[in-house]
């Protein structure tokens, strides 16, 4: 199964995952905390198909927990009323974010704040992975010094106390004092002195040889998180050898354009040829066919996130969005539902562009009404949003047309202010919202909308109903520079 791993900071949090099989922990990339990161987890959780999730706990050097361990705490705690059914493990660390950024200079590559969390993630996982099936051997190897101290420290303490010897009176000590008792061979020995001298040494040599023993348990100790050191730093340079591919993630929204795609991948590392080579490339998906000649890739890059090697082209890339494209085309059979409506699948690719731009998703049914009955009237779509993707193109710093009136008098296939019908393209990438909406629009006969200042919509069938709802509700948003 899948793991995913979590370095929780106040700013970012870093994410890596492992397979539980393979056991190489790998950096996914990392979440900007806006208030948006609890989706992006849940996203993540949902792609790698898992519930499972190892949290870095922060501990200071000598094992105290600190303000920011509280912090990951309770990020916890709200992460799983986030995500039905989580689990979530604690993995102990401590300079994780150090040894992360050692790493990513050592490899020579340029990085941002965000890569050393990602790798700090990976750090963490690796730990759990690997310490996961060893946790008793560990626990054992911490507490054996502490068993071997006690085991010493018994020998050092005689089984049976010395036996008692009484004192003679002073009289008689004095008397052996001076006179000795002898022999033939010299001075008799006195027991008790004797007796004394030969414990002292037996304590002083139990006292060493549990110095020793002590001794040798801590350099044991040492030698040991010495080795497992050495072991662990050979593993990750055996890591590096196998040129471990990383990945990344790459998402586009609904409602981006081409224009905006194009910046982020260039803002990746890739170089603004290879982007301009792989956007004009040929892609053979049948649902491409129905594009005029010379027709960009607008509108076919469908909004998701997904995962890609750092080594990946551009063409792969914009294949693999493609490819979303064709999924949802063929799963909700749009195309079908498009002819219905007297559009073919590009047409209704490029109304569902402008609902994606023109409203949020609980309208957009409704929107998509107004368009669709305003063409089958003859009538001009007159969406504003359409002028701003045309001034993009021909006056993207608005040099010529510098305010709204002159705006919406450019000359362009992209202007429904000045040509009935649809434009002559999508002007965004559309999300499945918009794309159901002009499918299945909503059973209604309105003719004009807005979206007023408070951010509701307001719709009319007549063009006297909507100057009036743009003279109650629309001052400041309705005079908005294009």
């Amino acid at each position: 199964m899948k793991i995913i791993g979590l370095d929780v900071g106040e700013k970012r949090i870093g994410v890596a995952k492992v397979d539980s099989e393979i056991k190489i922990a790998t950096p996914v990339g990392f979440i900007e905390v806006t208030g948006n990161e609890w989706g992006e987890i849940a996203k993540i959780a949902t792609l790698n198909n898992t519930n499972l999730f190892v949290l870095g706990l922060p501990r200071s050097n000598d094992g105290n927990e600190t303000k920011q361990t509280l912090y990951v705490r309770n990020f916890a705690k709200t992460l799983a009323t986030k995500i039905p059914d989580i689990k979530i493990r604690f993995q102990d660390e401590s300079l994780t974010s150090v040894e992360a950024e050692s790493r990513l200079k050592a490899r020579g590559k340029k990085y941002v704040r965000g890569d050393i969390d990602a790798e700090a993630a990976t750090i963490i996982l690796q730990d759990f992975v690997e310490n996961f099936n060893g946790v008793k051997d560990e626990v054992i190897a911490k507490t054996a010094p502490k068993s071997l101290a006690a085991k010493s420290t018994n020998k050092s303490k005689p089984k049976e106390e010395a036996p008692k010897v009484e004192a003679p009176d002073i009289e008689g000590t004095k008397k052996r004092e001076k006179t000795p008792k002898r022999s033939k061979k010299g001075i008799e020995d006195e027991p008790k002195k004797s007796w004394f001298k030969s414990q002292k040494l037996k304590i002083f040599i139990i006292f060493i040889v549990a110095i020793l023993a002590i001794s040798g348990a801590i350099g044991g100790i040492i030698w040991y998180k010495d080795d497992q050191a050495k072991k662990r730093a050979e593993y990750y340079a055996w890591l590096e050898a196998q040129m471990q591919p990383e990945v990344f993630n790459f998402t586009i929204l609904p409602g981006e354009t081409i224009f905006d795609v194009k910046k982020s991948l260039i803002k990746l590392g890739y170089s603004t040829e290879e982007v301009e080579t792989a956007f004009s490339a040929h892609y053979n998906f049948d649902f491409l066919a129905s594009r005029p000649e010379g027709a960009s890739l607008e509108g076919y890059l469908y909004g998701e996130t997904y995962e890609f090697y750092k080594d990946s082209t551009v063409q792969e890339i914009l294949t693999k969005f493609l490819e979303g494209t064709g999924k949802v085309i063929a799963e909700n059979n749009l195309t079908e539902k498009f002819l219905s409506k007297g559009l073919s699948l590009y047409e209704g690719i490029t109304l569902a562009s402008i609902v994606q731009k023109e409203s949020l998703s609980p309208e957009m049914p409704t929107v998509a009404q107004v368009f669709l009955s305003r063409i089958s009237y003859g009538m001009a779509l007159g969406s504003d949003v359409t002028v701003t993707y045309a001034l993009n193109i021909l006056d993207p710093n608005r040099e010529i047309y510098n305010n709204n009136s002159a705006a919406l008098t450019i000359d362009s296939c992209y202007n429904t202010r000045l040509y009935a019908g649809l434009p002559c393209g999508p002007i965004s990438n559309p999300g499945l919202a918009a794309l159901e909406a002009v499918a299945n629009p909503s059973n209604t006969r309105y003719f004009y909308f807005l979206t007023g200042d408070d951010g509701i919509m307001y719709y009319s069938y007549t063009e006297a109903e909507h100057n009036q709802n743009a003279y109650l509700h629309c001052q400041s948003l309705c005079s908005v520079s294009l």
